[in-house]
C-alpha cells in the first residue's frame, strides 16, 4: 500500500477539502444578514451611546463603507475560486505561508475573544430578568456554549437551518423596532415625559456632546460590530451555487449596513436622550421599558439574546474550518484536521470550545469588566484578517491584470485604490484605540506579545500542506491502512 493519499477530488457534494456543499441560497443569503448583525449591535451599542452620544450614527456609516469595500473585496476572491478555508486559502496562494499562517491566526484570536464575547452577552441577557439575577454569571455562560457546541457538531445542513431562523428573528425584531420607532417620531408622541425628535441631540450637547475624539477612540466597538461579515466568504464554500448566489448576498450587505445600523442608531437618538442608553443592557430592551407597556421589553430582551447565539453560533462554524485550514497548510497541529462522519471539522470546533471554557472562567473571575476588555481584543484580530483579505485581493487583480488569472466577473470597485484606503483606515483605528485608555490602550499594549507568539508558533510547527484524501467512500477506507505520519492526513471518518 503506497504512503501517499489520493490527489484532491471534488465531487458534486463535496468541496476538496471534504466539506459537504449543502447550504442553500435561502440560508446563505440569511448567514449574510446575521453575519451583519451581531452582539455589537443588539448590547454593544448600548455602551457606546453612552460614551460618544448621537455620533455614534456617523462612526457607523463610515466604518461601514470601508467594511462594505473589504467585503467586496473578498467577494473577487470566492468567485475566483470559493473555498471553506477562506482567507487563509487566499492568503497563502497570494501572500505566502508566513502571511497565512498569521492571517489564520489572528482570525482564530478574533473568533475566540469574539465567542467570549457572545457568551458573556447571553449572560447579561439573561440577567435582565429578576428571576435569574441571583444565578451566577458563569451559569449561563456555559449553558449557552453547550447548546451551541451541540448545533455545530450535528452538520453543516443544520447550522445553517438554525442560522437562517436566528437571523430571520434578528431581521423581524429590527424592522419592529424601525416600525414602532418611525411611527412613534412622526406621530411626536413623546416617551417617558421626553419629546422626540431632533431637540434630543441639540438640547443634550450636540452630535458630539464629548468631543470628536471620544468619538474617533471608539472606533474599534463600531468594527467589532461589523465582524462576521466576512464570514459569508467561508460559508460560500459549502454553498450548492456560490457564483449565483453570492454577488447578490454581498451586494445587498451595503442596504443593511444603511437600515440595520445608522438607521438603527440614529432612530435610536431620536427616540430617547443618548444619556438613557448604558453598557450591559441592550438600547432596545431601554428603548421598550420606557414605552411603558408590559412584556414588551421581556419579549426583546429574548430576541437580543438570541442575536448573541446566533453570533456564537456563527462564530464557532468560522473558527472550527479557519483552523483546519491552518491544520491543513501545516500551521497547527496535525488533530485538527480530522472531519467526523457529518463532514464537520469536529476536532477543530472542540479545541475553539476549549478556549471558550476560558470565558466561562473569566465570566466568573470578572463577570463586571470582561465584555469590555475582550472586544477590544477582538478587533485587533478581526482588523488583521481584514487586512489580509484586501491584500490578497490586491495579488489577485495584480494577477488579473498580467494575464495569469481570468477576471471574475465581480471585481472590487475602484481598486487597487479602495484597497489600499481601506487598508489605511483600518491601521488607523487600532491607533485610535491606542487613545481609549484604559482598555483600548490596553489592547494596543499586547500587539507586541501577541508578535512573540507567533513567532513561537511558527518556528514550532512545519507549515507543510497536507495531502487532502478524496471525499469518496473509496479514498476513506484506504487511509484506514495508511500510517500514522506527518505525510497523510487525518481520516475522514
Amino acid at each position: 500500500m503506497p504512503n501517499t493519499p489520493s490527489a484532491p477530488h471534488t465531487t458534486p457534494s463535496h468541496t476538496s477539502e471534504g466539506y459537504h456543499r449543502a447550504l442553500n441560497k435561502r440560508q446563505i443569503q440569511m448567514i449574510s444578514i446575521g453575519g451583519a448583525i451581531g452582539t455589537g449591535l443588539f448590547l454593544g451599542a448600548g455602551g457606546l451611546l453612552q460614551a460618544v452620544g448621537p455620533s455614534l450614527a456617523l462612526v457607523y456609516l463610515v466604518c461601514g463603507v470601508f467594511c462594505f469595500l473589504m467585503l467586496r473585496a473578498l467577494g473577487e476572491l470566492v468567485m475566483y475560486r470559493p473555498t471553506s478555508g477562506s482567507f487563509v486559502s487566499y492568503t497563502l496562494e497570494f501572500l505566502g505561508p508566513k502571511a497565512s499562517y498569521i492571517a489564520g491566526a489572528m482570525s482564530f484570536f478574533n473568533w475566540a475573544m469574539t465567542g467570549i464575547v457572545d457568551i458573556t452577552a447571553v449572560a447579561l441577557y439573561m440577567h435582565f430578568w429578576g428571576t435569574f439575577a441571583h444565578m451566577p454569571q458563569w451559569v449561563f455562560a456555559m449553558m449557552a456554549l453547550l447548546l451551541i457546541t451541540g448545533m455545530n457538531l450535528i452538520g453543516v445542513k443544520w447550522f445553517g437551518e438554525m442560522e437562517f431562523w436566528f437571523s430571520l428573528i434578528k431581521i423581524v425584531a429590527l424592522v419592529l423596532f424601525l416600525v414602532i420607532g418611525s411611527a412613534i417620531l412622526g406621530l411626536r408622541m413623546p416617551i417617558d415625559h421626553h419629546e422626540t425628535g431632533l431637540n434630543l441631540i441639540t438640547q443634550h450637547g450636540g452630535l458630539f456632546p464629548h468631543g470628536v475624539l471620544p468619538a474617533l477612540a471608539l472606533t474599534q466597538g463600531v468594527i467589532f460590530a461589523y465582524s462576521g461579515i466576512e464570514m459569508i466568504g467561508t460559508a460560500a464554500g459549502e454553498c450548492q451555487d456560490v457564483r449565483s448566489i453570492l454577488p447578490a448576498a454581498i451586494n445587498n450587505v451595503m442596504w443593511r449596513i444603511a437600515i440595520f445600523y445608522v438607521g438603527t442608531v440614529t432612530l435610536l437618538v431620536l427616540l430617547l436622550p443618548w444619556s438613557a442608553y448604558q453598557a450591559g443592557t441592550s438600547p432596545f430592551v431601554t428603548f421598550f421599558s420606557h414605552l411603558g407597556i408590559s412584556g414588551v421589553d421581556s419579549i426583546m430582551n429574548i430576541v437580543v439574546l438570541t442575536a448573541a447565539l446566533s453570533s456564537l453560533n456563527s462564530g464557532l462554524y468560522s473558527t472550527g474550518r479557519v483552523l483546519r485550514a491552518l491544520a491543513l497548510n501545516g500551521s497547527a497541529p496535525r488533530y485538527l484536521t480530522h472531519m467526523s462522519k457529518q463532514s464537520v471539522p469536529s476536532a477543530a470546533i472542540l479545541t475553539t470550545v476549549g478556549i471558550y471554557l476560558i470565558g466561562v472562567f473569566l465570566n466568573y473571575l470578572l463577570p463586571a469588566q470582561i465584555f469590555e476588555i475582550v472586544l477590544n481584543l477582538a478587533s485587533l484580530g478581526i482588523i488583521s484578517t481584514w487586512c489580509f483579505i484586501l491584500l490578497s485581493q490586491i495579488k489577485l487583480r495584480q494577477a488579473i491584470k498580467a494575464g495569469r488569472i481570468a477576471p471574475t466577473g465581480f471585481a472590487m470597485p475602484g481598486a487597487p485604490f479602495t484597497s489600499w484606503a481601506t487598508i489605511l483606515f483600518f491601521c488607523s483605528v487600532i491607533v485610535l484605540m491606542a487613545f481609549d485608555y484604559p482598555t483600548g490602550s490596553f489592547s494596543v499594549a499586547c500587539i507586541p506579545i501577541l508578535a512573540i507568539i507567533l513567532f513561537i508558533g511558527w518556528k514550532i510547527f512545519s507549515h507543510k500542506p497536507l495531502p487532502l484524501v478524496p471525499p469518496t467512500q473509496f479514498s476513506i477506507t484506504l487511509t484506514d491502512d495508511l500510517p500514522d505520519t506527518p505525510d497523510s492526513v487525518n481520516k475522514l471518518d
